[in-house]
């Protein structure tokens, strides 16, 4: 699912909102999300997940091409944990 879809369900569900409400209210949480996890907050959902950052330590890697050492930055990636009922959800 793509986020023009999951609006497009959220608008249909609800006919008394407006698409354009639907629209910045989902926008509005995926930048909340975005915004804590910038900051290094964890973001729980409870029953689907939990969002976290976690830090990827600086390395020696290798150029596939060519086999030469290239030095690899310390990086921040974001992190998925799914909660316990989207996990037994799944597994059914």
């Amino acid at each position: 699912m793509i986020k023009s879809e999951l609006i497009t369900k959220i608008a249909d569900a609800n006919p008394h909102l407006y698409y354009r409400d639907v629209e910045r209210i989902v926008s509005k949480i995926f930048d909340e999300i975005t915004d804590a996890l910038s900051r290094g907050d964890r973001v729980e959902l409870r029953g689907f997940g939990a969002f976290s950052v976690k830090t990827r330590p600086a390395r020696t890697g290798r150029n596939p091409r060519t086999g030469d050492k290239v030095d690899v930055s310390e990086k921040h990636v974001p992190y998925f944990k799914t909660g316990k009922d989207l996990r037994e959800r799944l597994n059914k």
